[in-house]
């Protein structure tokens, strides 16, 4: 299957650029053509940086380490929120707070203190303060939330970024770059594609394909969990056989000890002669028929 069609990049309007006196002379090599002053971006070399972000966070994912995603203009602040939830990954969609990666110590202190802010108000320890108090403590916990919801199970940097226009995300990117985290990124005309590990020339402002990016990489990341849990279950397969073959090996085992007529024969003289007298019934013979029967 594949991972986007040319279809839907144009349907999403990935291919509009900026206007041409906005344009970065640094994504020259991505434009295809002028048209009404705005630039056309190329979408063949549009595929191919998505295929190639698409197997990097794939690669990334299934190594065990995780995705955040970054974008918070009013544009993608839904799409960012939306599809990091459905693949189970890390998110920033209100701001981006200065020293998220490179100061994430102190950030971490924030995360303990949204969720001790968030056990209060489950556990009744609201009940003990004044009005005063508790309006306080409820806008600081908003505060909180509203930056730092995204990541609030965070516990390490993530593996890889990706972020929705790097001019706006500049910061991230500079932390990014610093922290030597990989960063897949969709670039517009009128920014720079240097220092972005997997830059995906397109259009950074519309709705639709924002959306379209973010479904993208989000998929990837289903993916790699997928085949992930589908080498869970294979392995998990494999040992069900082991024990299978096991359980068959001792079976076969505990029947021959039980049925082996050698064996079996002086037990039953054995029991036979240290019959109390009178118990006809206990001196009735053993059918060896039966028993030859029984180990067939």
């Amino acid at each position: 299957m594949a991972v986007v069609t040319m279809k839907s990049l144009l349907e999403s309007g990935v291919h509009f650029g900026h206007q041409v006196k906005r344009w970065d002379p640094r994504m020259k090599k991505y434009i295809f053509a002028e048209r009404n002053g705005i630039h056309i971006i190329d979408l063949q070399k549009t595929i191919q940086s998505i295929k190639d972000a698409y197997e990097a966070v794939r690669k990334t994912v299934a190594a065990g380490k995780t995705v955040l995603f970054v974008g918070t203009k009013k544009q993608a602040q839904h799409a960012i929120q939306k599809e990091a939830e459905r693949c189970g990954m890390f998110y920033v969609n209100n701001r981006w707070l200065g020293g998220m990666l490179t100061n994430f110590v102190t950030i971490k202190k924030s995360l303990l203190r949204l969720k001790k802010l968030e056990k209060m108000e489950v556990d009744g320890s609201f009940e003990n303060l004044t009005k005063k108090e508790i309006a306080a403590l409820g806008h600081e916990r908003d505060q909180l939330q509203k930056n730092l919801a995204g990541i609030k199970e965070m516990k390490e940097h993530p593996g890889i970024l990706f972020i929705i226009d790097t001019r706006k995300e500049f910061i991230a990117v500079k932390e990014a770059r610093r922290m030597g985290i990989p960063i897949v990124a969709v670039v517009d005309t009128n920014c720079n594609p240097e220092g972005i590990n997997y830059p995906i020339p397109g259009n950074d402002d519309a709705i639709r394909a924002i959306t379209l990016f973010t479904q993208i990489i989000a998929n990837a990341v289903v993916e790699a969990d997928n085949e992930a849990g589908l080498k869970i279950i294979e392995t998990l397969g494999d040992e069900e056989e082991d024990m299978a073959g096991l359980m068959n090996d001792v079976s076969v085992k505990e029947e021959d000890r039980e049925i082996d007529i050698e064996s079996y024969t002086p037990e039953a003289e054995t029991k036979k002669e240290e019959a109390p007298p009178g118990d006809e019934d206990d001196d009735l013979p053993v059918d060896m028929d039966k028993v030859y029967e029984e180990k067939i």
